[in-house]
């Protein structure tokens, strides 16, 4: 029987897709393009609602491939216990690093220049000068050092920043130095003027940045998150932002969207973007040459590439 492969951009838009497969577009319609029990590699929508994404999962009992175009894949991960076991998940990395750890940087320089502050001076006609913190000679601690982590700290090296500390879940050696693990994140903390944000939303990275996190940050350092809105407390973020003691410039917020009337769009020292980290120009073209080599890896029986877990066994 040929295997079906839903797809959330039309095939004939991804020049290079392997022959053999039954392709059918999705992207979230009511409708289902095909009979989801004859689907056998998923790509998830992107940038839908994480119910969306998981609808159809229950039905895929021949699915042998789930491929999110996102490189957090806590939105799927839910409905994965639908599935039998051996069903792979892979993520989309390669895709998003070069237009997240860009935005990075535009939420850093942004919020120590005050362009936030230029803009509203503007709309009243107002020339707002003064003296603003530079990014250079600045301690940088990247939480979360996985291949944005990384391309954050390629982006930072013509800033002249004094230091660049790195954590993430275990402790390893990489080619720009040292990466310590989650455990002596109080020790670094404390050190950091600007602290980046780009773990994935695991259970142990699920609110932690708490209110003793935030204490340990120093005085007027900059906490900036790209990774997912839950590693944050937000309460505990308000409440340390209304002190004026840190600022913060958010991509990710929880809840998400955030609501019109939520306070944090009020909160003093903050900059908030719409989620926009991974939806530019850079997507497209780096998403359709993803799906081409691994459905030329998947139809040609090869290993895939990107794969966080296997549905009935241990992460990987």
């Amino acid at each position: 029987m040929t295997a079906d492969v839903w797809l959330p951009i039309p095939p004939e838009d991804i020049e290079g897709l392997p022959e053999g497969p039954a392709y059918h577009f999705w992207n979230g319609a009511e409708e289902f393009p095909a009979d989801p029990a004859r689907c056998a590699f998923y790509v998830v929508p992107y940038m839908k609602p994480p119910g969306l994404g998981q609808r159809p999962l229950p039905q895929m009992t021949q699915l042998e491939v789930v491929q999110t175009l996102s490189a957090g894949t806590d939105h799927v991960e839910p409905g994965l216990k639908h599935l039998r076991p051996g069903v792979r998940l892979c993520n989309a990395r390669g895709v998003h690093e070069a237009s997240t750890a860009e935005l990075t940087l535009t939420l850093i320089l942004a919020s120590l220049r005050g362009v936030p502050d230029f803009v509203r001076a503007q709309d009243r006609g107002e020339w707002l000068g003064g003296f603003r913190p530079a990014l250079a000679d600045k301690n940088v601690l990247i939480v979360g050092y996985g291949s944005i982590g990384a391309a954050i700290e390629d982006r930072l090296t013509p800033f002249e920043v004094a230091r660049v500390a790195r954590v993430a879940r275990s402790q390893r050696t990489t080619a720009r130095g040292e990466v310590h693990p989650l455990t002596e994140l109080p020790a670094l903390l404390p050190e950091a003027d600007v602290v980046i944000l780009s773990t994935p939303l695991t259970e142990t990275t699920r609110h932690l940045v708490d209110a003793g996190f935030l204490a340990r940050m120093k005085e007027g350092a900059l906490l900036v998150n790209v990774a997912r809105g839950g590693v944050v407390d937000t309460k505990a973020l308000l409440a340390e932002l209304e002190t004026g003691r840190i600022t913060a410039a958010l991509d990710v917020t929880d809840p998400e969207p955030l609501p019109r009337e939520h306070p944090l769009w009020r909160a003093p020292g903050l900059l908030i973007s719409p989620h926009v980290g991974g939806p530019t120009s850079a997507f497209l073209p780096r998403a359709k040459r993803l799906l081409v080599d691994q459905l030329t890896r998947y139809v040609n029986r090869e290993p895939l590439r990107n794969v966080i877990l296997t549905t009935g066994a241990t992460h990987t």
